[in-house]
C-alpha cells in the first residue's frame, strides 16, 4: 500500500479501497476508521460488478492518522483489498462559484459520459461529484444511461447562455438533461 510523505499539517487521509464484494467489508472499514480515533467526513461506497469501491476522506490529528494508516495495511491483507491513501488537507469550495444539479437520462451510447465532461470542463466548471449507470429499462429491455453531476459554475458565467448551450449539446446526443441550482 503505497504511503504518502507525512506532514504535521495534514488533518485528512484519503483512503480509497477495491476488493471483490463480500459481506462485512464495509463494516471492517468503517470500525478501523473509530477504532483508530478518526472520523468519516465524506465517503463513496458502491458495488460495482461483483467488486467493492469505497472512496472516504477521513479526520483526525497526525497521531490517529498514523495509526489508520497501520489498521489499512492490515485490513487491506486480512481481506484481500486494495488499499491506497494520501494525506491532505479539508475540502474547499471554490471561490465565487454556484453550485448546480445536473441530471441527464438517454438511450445507452458511447461517450456521453466524455460529451459531458468535456462541455463543463471546456466552460471552467468544476464537476464536484458525478454518478453515472447503464442499465436495461424494465419494460422495454432498452440499454439506458443515466447521470447525476454536482457542479461548481463560476460566478462570472452567463448562466443563461451555459443552461442555453447544454440543452443544445442534449438535442445533439439526443440525451434529456436538466440543469438547476442547488438549493440550501
Amino acid at each position: 500500500m503505497p504511503q504518502s510523505p507525512r506532514h504535521s499539517r495534514s488533518t485528512h487521509l484519503l483512503i480509497s479501497a477495491m476488493g471483490e464484494q463480500q459481506p462485512g467489508l464495509l463494516d471492517h472499514l468503517t470500525r478501523a476508521i473509530l477504532d483508530s480515533g478518526c472520523s468519516v467526513q465524506d465517503s463513496h461506497m458502491a458495488v460495482l460488478g461483483n467488486a467493492f469501491t469505497a472512496t472516504l476522506l477521513v479526520s483526525g490529528n497526525w497521531n490517529t492518522l498514523s495509526k489508520l494508516d497501520g489498521a489499512l495495511v492490515t485490513l487491506a491483507r486480512q481481506q484481500g483489498l486494495d488499499v491506497h491513501t494520501r494525506r491532505t488537507g479539508p475540502g474547499q469550495r471554490e471561490g465565487h462559484s454556484l453550485p448546480y444539479s445536473v441530471d441527464v437520462i438517454a438511450l445507452d451510447q458511447p461517450g456521453i459520459v466524455h460529451q459531458l465532461v468535456g462541455f463543463f470542463s471546456s466552460r471552467g466548471v468544476t464537476i464536484r461529484e458525478m454518478n453515472s449507470q447503464a442499465y436495461t429499462a424494465a419494460h422495454s429491455s432498452t440499454p439506458m444511461f443515466t447521470a447525476h453531476l454536482s457542479v461548481e459554475i463560476p460566478a462570472t458565467e452567463h448562466i443563461a447562455s451555459l443552461r442555453e448551450d447544454f440543452l443544445d449539446l442534449c438535442d445533439e446526443l439526443n440525451l434529456d438533461g436538466v440543469i438547476e441550482p442547488i438549493k440550501g
